[in-house]
């Protein structure tokens, strides 16, 4: 890989570590199921004008959108407004190859390999180390129960996408954009009133630009640039670099929300990081490096 293709995959997994933080930002004045939505309105709705709809079933596509853009993100920004430090949640996520390993045995009848059986136990520690400490750095219960069950129902995406490789990503990305926003404004109106949703006429310009950091760098240029990347190089090698997005999140969060990084927290998240390197080791359709964004 060229020396500016490498820079270019560190930047991308910057951007993605980068996205925890300014998703916490975001929450500041939006709640977590409107700064979803418009993360989402703000890819599909003008884009959709754009791009065509990539040659796959409505039904796939419906189907990834609520996995994905519903329930996972859902799930991740509802993590974080209720306690799960946005570090620890750019680590607690990566849970979603061990998770789609474990779907895939179960659905599907692939069995892992020794070496990704052992990465999965290993991850597992790592979340169980974290799960010991809970309360420690403002980290809930709820919020890691939540934060786990998005990497749940990311892998349940990854599945879904493995019937959707034949598409341009991000004319798929584009158009399962499309399926979130209304059901995610819905649902705020359900669970946090009407006037979660007029926040939106009254943004400030730090929730904008949390917004637009999300949309228009973390979904659209990380994801391009991502993408580009996967069609010019092995997958595999392309995908190792994804294991920087956990360093660079607790980094970013310890030095811009200043939230711990002691010694716990280190060694919980090289024992997941290192538990999703194991588990990727074999090049395996199911089980490649998914992009954090």
């Amino acid at each position: 890989m060229p020396l500016r293709h490498a820079l270019l995959a560190v930047a991308v997994a910057a951007t993605w570590g980068l996205n925890f933080v300014v998703i916490d930002v975001g929450l500041e004045q939006v709640t977590p199921l409107v700064l979803c939505a418009l993360r989402f309105a703000l890819v599909g709705v003008p884009l959709a004008f754009f791009v065509r709809r990539p040659a796959v079933p409505w039904r796939l596509i419906v189907g990834i959108g609520v996995a994905l853009g519903i329930v996972k993100f859902g799930l991740l920004f509802m993590s974080m407004d209720v306690g799960m430090p946005a570090g620890l949640a750019s680590v607690v996520l990566q849970a979603q190859a061990p998770f789609t390993l474990l779907l895939a045995a179960l659905v599907a009848g692939e069995r892992p390999t020794g070496a990704q059986s052992a990465g999965l136990l290993v991850a597992l520690l790592g979340i169980g180390l974290i799960a010991s400490a809970s309360g420690g750095g403002g980290m809930t219960a709820a919020g890691l129960a939540m934060c786990l069950a998005a990497a749940a129902a990311w892998a349940v995406a990854n599945l879904l996408m493995k019937r959707a490789t034949a598409a341009d990503p991000i004319a798929l990305m584009v158009w399962i954009s499309l399926i979130p926003p209304l059901p995610l404004l819905m649902l705020s109106l359900l669970i946090d009133g009407p006037s979660s949703v007029e926040t939106i006429l009254h943004l400030n310009a730090k929730s904008l630009l949390a917004v637009l950091y999300i949309a228009a760098f973390s979904t659209l240029g990380a994801f391009g640039a991502w993408s580009f990347l996967m069609k010019t190089h092995p997958a595999a090698q392309v995908a190792s670099f994804a294991l920087l997005v956990p360093p660079f999140g607790l980094t970013f969060a310890a030095l811009l929300l200043n939230e711990p990084l002691g010694p716990l927290q280190i060694a919980s998240a090289l024992l997941v990081v290192s538990g999703v390197a194991l588990s990727t080791t074999t090049v395996h359709p199911l089980t490649k490096l998914s992009p954090a964004r």
